[in-house]
């Protein structure tokens, strides 16, 4: 919902940076995996109960993903490394609710519930954003990527405030889980609707 009004601001702070990176010699795929590595130090974090700490790395996984793009940007971007961003990205989703039942087990229903949501957001995205690609369907609104990025009520901005939500305030975990649960489950619909209005002219 946010992220294609953040994009350009977002974009515009990490240029420099990216440039910088380049000069160094690190590469886009380095830092993704460093943001991977970083994303998965949250997970057992959180899971041991270090719930600051995971925090702490959480944001650093999402700066990190800015700045694979801003890297690619000022030097060369790759299918690869679009494909490995997306993910990382996944896996560092789903890793945190799991890290939170690993905390308390009581945890277990609302967060399989959101990862069963995630499946929701991450197919209708993906599915559209190969036949996309195949008809030859693009938009920068959200930053040049490597494929098409459909929006929605619940997009990369409102996923890190979720999970950075649950590190702050933990006993809220299953209120916060299933209340955006629901809100992935109308992105899905939403974009299910677009793909329609998008895809069904042949």
């Amino acid at each position: 919902m946010f992220d294609a009004k953040l994009r350009p601001a977002i974009d515009a702070m990490l240029k420099p940076v990216g440039q910088q990176l380049v000069r160094w010699g690190i590469t886009a795929n380095q830092v993704t995996v460093f943001g991977g590595l970083m994303g998965l130090a949250a997970a057992v974090s959180i899971a041991f109960d270090a719930l600051l700490i995971g925090l702490g790395f959480i944001l650093v996984n999402r700066l990190a993903d800015g700045l694979d793009g801003a890297v690619a940007r000022a030097s060369s971007a790759s299918d690869f490394g679009g494909y490995l961003d997306i993910v990382f990205d996944f896996i560092f989703y789903s890793s945190i609710p799991f890290a939170f039942v690993l905390n308390d087990p009581a945890n277990g229903l609302a967060a399989c519930f959101l990862i069963f949501s995630f499946i929701g957001t991450a197919t209708s995205f993906l599915g559209f954003a190969i036949i996309a690609a195949k008809r030859g369907i693009s938009t920068d609104a959200r930053g040049k990527k490597q494929f098409y990025h459909l929006g929605g009520l619940t997009e990369g901005a409102e996923t890190i405030m979720l999970l950075c939500l649950m590190t702050l305030m933990p006993s809220y975990f299953t209120m916060l889980a299933l209340g955006f649960g629901v809100l992935c489950w109308i992105t899905t619909a939403m974009r299910i609707g677009d793909a329609f209005r998008m895809l069904s002219s042949d």
